[in-house]
């Protein structure tokens, strides 16, 4: 395990021109000209809203960071809005004359494209072709103007990387502005849960309010290392927009203490809207939480590789060895007997940081056996999968393997027959086929289930399937 003083070894300058962070909620009916009256329902919210405004106005700062998960996102880069000027409207509501513009500051734009650079972060202006802005930057820039508007601004987007690069590249922007001589405020844009009220966006879910409560929690205590070790399935479940919005303002405080107060918190339209400001108040080497959660990952890995059994020590040989020297390892001298002499469909998963990394596979056996079905389902797994970069040597110390044998999959005559946490199931219609393998975080139930093969194999909702379902045996 790292030590402290070994994590403290990286020299930080702290002048704080951060001067304020807040998160803060984007409902466009927060805003009275949209709202007509239904704003008063949210007034907490609205409130808080206007305070920020006021002690923004107070704070004069020079730059404002805007952080939204509506601005045009990338899977795998962190955007940059770029140019001189970006605008944007309310048309989308209604209100085309209620409109506003922004001039950048191309300055610091322009460090955070070289640091990100420099430590191998895909973050920059290279992908921004749009200039219009989001209701994430427009909502709170609506109450900032009405307070104050001698500020230049940087509109940040997330990416489809995994919460630990966002954390990551958060990281890096508190490093960047921490050595600006400018004054600067960060506003991370961002909702809660959408699961609070059967009235809401997606209904109402226990994990919506649970989601909430964790969060707040997080917030109020500044342990940010928490938010790094929040399962996948819990924030999916929760159906949120903000939170690597708030991953990535954490990272901008790493290393640092941190006072934290909620200014706001609820949920009038089934949306969790929380309103927060954070102020840094100096240097402090054990809040070092990116390091120590790597550390810690990197043990944990270690102890899944010592007690994996062979299917998954075979599936990792076969990933390293691949990537290393592109040759398959020799089977004769690795695998029992029982792999030489049965075939069965497989499909290997992987996971980094806690997320999905890679996952290919064969519902019937392609190979002579199934040391072969394994050990070339891995390497798919791990180079070939479309959603993901493939696997590099950097990223065996982080890289968690699950193997799933299958049984050879039979006819449902009836969703009766399925169950998605026992079963996996196969959708076909003609060439077209999609599966889901059983007890997927997510998958609540086997509706869902058919639902997310069909769209995985392009079948729309009106077309006849074929359904199969089938068990696996999985190994760690």
């Amino acid at each position: 395990m790292m030590s402290v003083s070994k994590i403290a070894s990286k020299v930080y300058t702290f002048s704080m021109p951060i001067v304020k962070s807040f998160i803060v909620p984007h409902p466009p009916l927060c805003i009275p000209e949209i709202g007509k009256g239904r704003d008063i329902t949210a007034k907490e919210t609205v409130s808080a809203l206007k305070e920020v405004a006021r002690e923004i106005a107070l704070l004069k700062p020079d730059t404002i960071v805007f952080m939204s998960p509506h601005s045009e996102a990338y899977n795998d880069y962190f955007s940059i809005a770029d140019g001189e000027v970006g605008s944007g409207s309310f048309a989308s509501y209604g209100l085309p004359g209620l409109e506003y513009r922004l001039f950048y500051d191309r300055e610091l734009v322009k460090e955070i494209s070289l640091k990100a650079k420099m430590e191998d972060i895909p973050a920059g202006t290279m992908a921004d072709n749009e200039q219009y802005m989001d209701h994430g930057t427009l909502v709170p820039l609506y109450f900032i103007y009405h307070e104050y508007r001698d500020f230049k601004a940087i509109r940040l987007a997330l990416s489809g990387l995994s919460s630990l690069e966002h954390y990551r590249y958060g990281e890096l922007l508190g490093e960047v502005f921490q050595k600006s001589e400018k004054r600067i405020v960060v506003i991370a844009s961002g909702d809660l849960s959408h699961c609070q009220r059967i009235d809401g966006p997606y209904g109402y879910r226990i994990e919506g309010p649970r989601y909430d409560e964790l969060m707040m929690k997080i917030i109020k205590s500044t342990n940010f290392g928490s938010l790094l070790s929040i399962n996948h399935s819990t924030v999916a479940k929760a159906r949120e927009c903000g939170h690597r919005i708030i991953l990535m303002l954490a990272g901008m405080f790493d290393r640092q203490k941190v006072s934290s107060k909620i200014l706001s918190h609820e949920a009038p339209f089934g949306v969790g809207y929380m309103v927060a400001s954070f102020e840094i108040e100096g240097f402090d080497a054990s809040r070092a939480f990116y390091e120590l959660y790597r550390s810690r990952e990197e043990f944990s890995i270690k102890e899944q590789i010592e007690r994996s059994d062979i299917y998954v020590r075979w599936a990792r040989n076969a990933i390293e060895t691949y990537i290393k020297t592109k040759k398959i390892p020799d089977m004769e001298l690795t695998l029992p007997d029982s792999f030489l002499n049965t075939k069965a469909g497989v499909f290997v998963s992987l996971y980094e940081h806690g997320e999905l990394r890679g996952c290919l596979g064969s519902v019937k056996p392609q190979k002579k056996n199934l040391g072969l079905e394994i050990a070339y389902n891995a390497i798919a797994a791990a180079t070939h999968d479309p959603r993901f970069e493939a696997i590099t040597p950097k990223d065996f110390p982080y890289l968690k393997i699950v193997v799933d044998v299958l049984t050879n999959p039979i006819p449902v005559l009836s969703m009766s027959d399925l169950d998605s946490s026992k079963y996996g199931v196969v959708v076909e219609n003609g060439e077209r086929r999609g599966v889901v393998l059983p007890g997927l975080a997510g998958v609540e139930n086997a509706s869902s289930q058919v639902e997310i093969a069909r769209r995985k194999a392009g079948i729309e909702p009106h077309e006849d399937i074929v359904l199969y379902r089938f068990e696996t045996t999985k190994h760690y």
